[in-house]
């Protein structure tokens, strides 16, 4: 089976086994997943079966989407509900001060990673570290908030939706508001609404999968990579391309520019080649392969 089913993770399973459960259901040996959610997030994952697994480290850099509940007032070791209470801190913030804070992060920002995440630090990852009680100085990075709607909030909660580039920590962005607001802050609830370009109205529950075991709505890898140009190519041209043989860049009916076009021949998704205008060649960069 190849392609692509995108999974609504339920709670409190990490996206391994979210893999493990959609392997097992579907009798499917190879299976991967696109951006890791937290053990406490929910929404959208992607899991790419068979040969599709190749086509992952393809995937377009999309922005993603989040319904995020955070609680003013308390500070966690992990920056979420989850963690050890450093420090509470009474909350008398007034909704205009909120929306203020929470619009001061829209845009190009520098954001710190929390110390419980899979960034690795001399070969070790951060969160083993965490687990340990050290704590080590992480370096900023540069990342995009695009927008933040602020949703609901009682005085003390706030829920707040937000699409961002890839690499944003919703943790890290709580724990800025709590700071920049003197009160501290931590996540309770997050749902991942957008990601790898797939949305939560084309993704289905573990449970609803096992019901559709016999006919799962796949999503194929030709659709997953549509945002790159398509082009088609001859009988012999596929051919030479599906056994690996790069394509003189003239003879194909494509713009002629450098990067990454879906390949199409015979009526069939081909894989993916790499325009390279300098030496005038197509070269075959993930050939297609049914598992």
């Amino acid at each position: 089976m190849t392609g692509i089913i995108c999974i609504d993770k339920p709670k409190d399973i990490t996206s391994f086994v979210a893999v493990a459960k959609v392997r097992r259901i579907l009798s499917e040996k190879k299976a991967g997943h696109a951006g890791t959610l937290d053990p406490m997030a929910t929404g959208v994952l992607p899991i790419f079966l068979g040969g599709a697994t190749r086509f992952i480290e393809l995937l377009p850099d999309h922005t993603k989407g989040y319904r995020a509940d955070i609680k003013l007032g308390i500070t966690t070791d992990t920056l979420d509900i989850t963690g050890n209470v450093l420090k509470r801190t009474k909350a008398d913030i007034k909704k205009e001060e909120l929306a203020e804070a929470i619009n001061s992060f829209c845009g190009d920002i520098m954001q710190t990673p929390p110390m419980y995440s899979a960034i690795q630090k001399d070969g070790v990852r951060l969160y083993e570290l965490a687990r340990k009680g050290i704590e080590i100085e992480r370096e900023k990075r540069a990342v995009t908030i695009s927008k933040i709607d602020l949703l609901g909030f009682d005085g003390e909660n706030f829920t707040i939706d937000v699409v961002c580039s890839k690499g944003t920590y919703i943790r890290s962005l709580a724990d800025d508001i709590g700071k920049k607001l003197g009160c501290g802050a931590v996540l309770t609830n997050l749902r991942r609404t957008i990601a790898a370009g797939f949305s939560l109205e084309e993704s289905i529950t573990i449970e609803e999968l096992e019901k559709r075991k016999e006919n799962p709505p796949l999503i194929s890898v030709d659709e997953a990579l549509k945002e790159y140009p398509k082009t088609e190519v001859t009988p012999k041209q596929a051919i030479r391309f599906s056994n690996g043989g790069e394509l003189d860049l003239d003879r194909v009916k494509c713009e002629k520019k450098n990067g990454l076009f879906r390949v199409w021949g015979d009526g069939r998704f081909l894989g993916m080649g790499e325009a390279d205008t300098q030496k005038g060649i197509l070269k075959v960069k993930k050939v297609y392969m049914e598992v």
